[in-house]
């Protein structure tokens, strides 16, 4: 199938250290064999637990096993990559995909390499969506796609690789943090929307895990990565999926996702009110400990302003999200718009400067023993939310999602 044609050029900031790299999530069984030859990694922490020490052992993981991991992964790898890449670290793997850190042997500087699986025909269609997306976009808050290359059984994509951590990472790290700084973080997430959007691509994974620092330094962009569920929507004329399908974070997914009917970009616009929710008070606005619930609140956009830090907060914020979070999608907010809200537009200028670091922190630690406890008394839900970002948690049956939406559809787009 031959080289790349889709080479965009090296970065020329600093490579950093500690790199972590969102990977595809597609459910299957398949490709066991293929990670296990690599290397064991320990498994990703749950979003809202402390991660400070997990990425320390696994960085000394990786240091004490990494010669013996890359001779041994080595020969898997084309010898074009090879000859041009030292493999590194495996940082990520799916069902159809791994990803590795590299660095390139005359540069020396770091990239991520995202193997994926293209033998089988569901492995085919995901990576030809996606290839076909990332070489389309280029943007300073867009994941960026470095070169591929090809094989009969293989695509390698080398991007871009994200050193600076999760967005809500920067956040409790940060130890202050205000609403212009929530700002200054949702400006560049808005700006990336409105370039994809534009462009007829619709994420379709929305969260805080897949926005991510390109640097560890106060002035990095926040950049969007993980396509691997990303589509074009209809108004594009590359339409290559059903704008149908049930697919995302159950807690992130638009009234419309759920109920089952065609929808557009406004399901980003109804995560990134999500997100920015979740950004300035450490809190989800949907919660629930069952799918069922967490779906009808979803359909009834049931969600509160109530608690701490809420009281804090401005009213220009809080209209930010109900702009966001309308349950009708024409009313929701484009990605253009909310670059020209009040809030964004003035960098919060009229709101207050109160550190809202201690009650987020809080909400997202007492988030994250609830779910941990919930997590060791029920099998059924998985053991990272990373695999939850393409299938659901605790997965309802075609019966109960189809009678949550015949009790509440109606009533939602009447």
């Amino acid at each position: 199938m031959g080289n790349s044609s889709s080479k965009v050029g090296f970065i020329s900031e600093p490579p950093k250290k500690h790199a972590y790299f969102s990977f595809m999530k597609v459910k299957s069984n398949k490709n066991k064999e293929f990670g296990n030859e690599f290397c064991k990694t320990k498994k990703q922490l749950h979003l809202w637990s402390e991660r400070s020490n997990e990425r320390s052992n696994m960085s000394e993981t990786r240091n004490r096993h990494g010669n013996k991991c890359e001779e041994k992964f080595r020969t898997r790898f084309d010898p074009r990559i090879t000859a041009r890449y030292d493999i590194k670290a495996l940082i990520g793997r799916g069902s159809f995909s791994h990803v590795v850190r590299v660095e390139h042997r005359y540069t020396h500087q770091p990239f991520a390499i995202k193997l994926l699986e293209v033998g089988k025909h569901k492995g085919q269609d995901t990576c030809h969506v996606e290839l076909g997306i990332l070489r389309r976009v280029h943007h300073a808050n867009i994941i960026r796609l470095v070169e591929v290359f090809e094989t009969p059984h293989r695509v390698y994509l080398v991007l871009e690789l994200a050193t600076g951590g999760e967005l809500l990472d920067r956040v409790v790290s940060r130890g202050f943090f205000t609403e212009r700084d929530a700002t200054k973080a949702l400006v560049m997430v808005s700006r990336g929307l409105s370039y994809i959007h534009a462009l007829g691509v619709i994420h379709r994974d929305l969260k805080p895990e897949n926005l991510l620092y390109y640097h560890p330094g106060q002035d990095s962009r926040l950049i969007i990565t993980d396509f691997g569920l990303a589509c074009w929507s209809r108004k594009s004329q590359m339409v290559e999926c059903d704008v149908r399908t049930l697919c995302g974070t159950p807690e992130y997914l638009a009234p419309e996702m759920v109920a089952g009917r065609t929808y557009g970009c406004e399901v980003d616009m109804w995560a990134l009110g999500v997100i920015s929710y979740i950004v300035l008070s450490g809190s989800m606005p949907f919660e629930q400990r069952s799918q069922p619930r967490l779906f009808k609140a979803i359909l009834r956009g049931n969600y509160s302003f109530h608690g701490q830090p809420w009281s804090s907060i401005s009213n220009q914020a809080k209209d930010f999200i109900e702009r966001l979070l309308s349950v009708k999608p024409e009313q929701r907010m484009t990605a253009e718009q909310a670059l020209k809200h009040p809030w964004l537009l003035n960098m919060a200028a009229c709101s207050s400067n109160k550190n809202l670091h201690r009650p987020i922190s809080q909400n997202l630690h007492q988030r994250a023993s609830r779910a941990s406890n919930y997590s060791s008394s029920s099998r059924s839900v998985p053991e990272s939310r990373s695999v939850v970002s393409s299938r659901s948690q605790s997965r309802l049956d075609s019966g109960q999602l189809a009678r949550i939406r015949c009790q509440h559809s109606v009533a939602v787009y009447a």
